[in-house]
């Protein structure tokens, strides 16, 4: 009989394996393969429009001509360096370092004031509106007045990065602390807890994957006004580039200027998903 008990596992552990197998190439069709193949479809696409000169080329170019102004851009050639005397890297690394601070100082005004606006009924009442209007406002609306206000210099389009980021944090923040479990800061409560000790052991933990998801749309809102934040001594700068490169036409360097922010963004977004994997693992894979 032992004998039998110890092969019957082992039979079935063998078994298990090809079951497995097929998961795994699920997985790695859907997170790899899948993505990749889109790439190559919207390439083909983007060829097959530009081939059927359905637009002038000024309007469509080939994808050959955005490879070339991406290496012309990102290289010295012919004694010029890069665009406009700086070479990608160096646009990208202004943009990112204008984006992380206005990303930080957003983000961690809108976490606080939405722990705030969730735990206090009459702040959330009257700031709530105030974080709304502020939403609705597009970035170009207040620009020109913190330019006015702070100058041409740097202050300006950090501000902006800023008040963009802030809301998406405060309300996803406010919305996750006003759902969080009434029954577990109730059971803390009894158990003799504080209020700051329901707060930090039982709303922050429950509030932190809205939270998180929050801060992903702060960044993404914080990129979005990325050109509009570098309309005014923007260079260095991917936004900067992208408006220059604009006025006069230059469709290829503006592509590769939105290929750099896109793909920046989707690495940070991606590096944002596997902090929040960590931070937050009971939330499961998203």
């Amino acid at each position: 009989m032992s004998v039998f008990v110890d092969i019957v596992p082992s039979e079935s552990h063998t078994d298990s394996r090809p079951a497995a197998t097929p998961g795994r190439w699920r997985a790695l069709l859907t997170k790899a393969v899948l993505p990749l193949l889109s790439v190559v479809v919207f390439f083909v696409v983007w060829q097959l429009v530009a081939l059927a000169g359905i637009w002038n080329q000024t309007f469509v170019p080939y994808p050959s001509t955005v490879w070339r102004a991406f290496l012309d851009v990102s290289t010295t050639h012919d004694g010029v360096r890069g665009y406009g005397g700086y070479l990608l890297v160096e646009h990208l690394y202004m943009t990112l370092r204008r984006v992380l601070a206005g990303v930080v100082i957003g983000v961690v005004a809108g976490v606080l004031l939405g722990l705030l606006m969730g735990s206090v009924g009459w702040l959330r009442s009257v700031l709530e509106p105030w974080l709304t209007f502020l939403r609705a406002l597009p970035p170009l609306a207040y620009f020109f007045l913190l330019v006015i206000w702070l100058g041409i210099d740097e202050a300006p389009k950090i501000t902006l990065l800023a008040l963009a980021a802030l809301p998406p944090a405060a309300v996803a923040t406010t919305a996750a602390v006003v759902a969080a479990p009434v029954g577990l800061q109730e059971a803390a409560r009894a158990l003799g807890a504080s209020r700051a000790q329901v707060i930090r052991d039982v709303v922050v933990p429950s509030a932190l994957p809205e939270t998180f998801t929050g801060i992903r749309l702060a960044v993404g809102m914080a990129y979005s006004s990325v050109v509009a934040a570098e309309l005014f001594n923007g260079i260095p700068g991917i936004g900067g580039l992208v408006k220059d490169a604009s006025n006069y036409n230059n469709t290829p360097v503006v592509l590769v200027g939105i290929f750099a922010i896109g793909i920046s963004g989707l690495v940070i977004d991606g590096a944002l998903r596997a902090v929040e994997r960590r931070a937050v693992p009971w939330r499961g894979k998203i």
